[in-house]
């Protein structure tokens, strides 16, 4: 696999022939990230001059709308969803991606604000989009790694995507990560309509969503780098609701195999 990249083949769609990419949307959720939103939105323009970006942000005490506004005045591909108030990240993809498919963009990309997500990284997702329906940026495949991770964190992280990948029986080494690329085509196959999870459960739940579906899923390396500025939004809430929901859906899924139901 291209960049030392693991490619996960799940079902009908991996021999089909895959058509351009399209225009590509960078959607990027933010709440209190004035310190952030320039640089990074900076760093996407550079690093893919074609790409458009989206700042989604959740209402920011902190005046991170204002500036993002400031930025789409100046520059046409820079675009801004003002959304009520903070509902979480899935809530905030989820709009972005409802914006982005309207529009008839092709590709729709997660990444995050605070340039734990390097923009620099990005044209290697989309080159491999090229011949698959997800690409997904791994931390935990040859060649990924995090800078700047306290022991703790490199713990936690590793222990949610394995223990997900073991109980959902998804071949994907970081389920949890949140740097994405998605053709349009893929996210409307997956059932975004009943999607509930929110914190970082959503990146898991988008990706056993996918794997049922058949989809082809490449998981390309990447250099995770620890936010400078602000304050992460990880908290025991969303490791709770994380553990829980991978949980039901582990059990469920078992049980109707043992049953014989199809799982919906």
């Amino acid at each position: 696999m291209n960049d030392g990249g693991q490619s996960h083949q799940s079902g009908r769609n991996g021999q089909r022939r895959y058509g351009p990419l399209g225009k590509a949307l960078v959607i990027i959720p933010t709440y209190n990230e004035a310190d952030n939103i320039k640089p990074i939105v900076g760093r996407v323009r550079a690093a893919v001059p074609d790409a458009h970006v989206l700042v989604a942000d959740d209402n920011s005490p902190d005046g991170t709308g204002k500036l993002a506004d400031e930025l789409a005045a100046e520059d046409d591909h820079v675009h801004v969803l003002h959304r009520k108030g903070k509902e979480g990240l899935g809530a905030a993809y989820l709009a972005g991606f409802r914006w982005g498919i309207e529009r008839d963009y092709g590709v729709l990309v997660e990444m995050d604000a605070d340039g734990s997500h390097q923009p620099e990284e990005l044209p290697r997702l989309l080159t491999a989009l090229k011949g698959a329906d997800l690409v997904l940026g791994s931390r935990w495949v040859p060649g990924g790694r995090v800078v700047n991770w306290p022991k703790s964190r490199e713990f936690l992280s590793r222990g949610g995507s394995t223990y997900s990948r073991l109980l959902l029986d998804v071949p994907i080494r970081d389920v949890t990560g949140g740097f994405r690329a998605f053709r349009k085509e893929t996210l409307e196959g997956l059932g975004l309509e009943d999607v509930a999870s929110q914190g970082y459960c959503f990146q898991v739940d988008l990706a056993r969503r996918a794997v049922a579906a058949g989809y082809h899923v490449v998981e390309v390396p990447i250099t995770f780098v620890e936010r400078e500025h602000g304050d992460s939004k990880m908290s025991r809430d969303i490791v709770v609701e994380a553990l829980w929901r991978v949980t039901a859906w582990g059990v469920g899924s078992r049980a109707d195999r043992i049953l014989g139901r199809k799982r919906t």
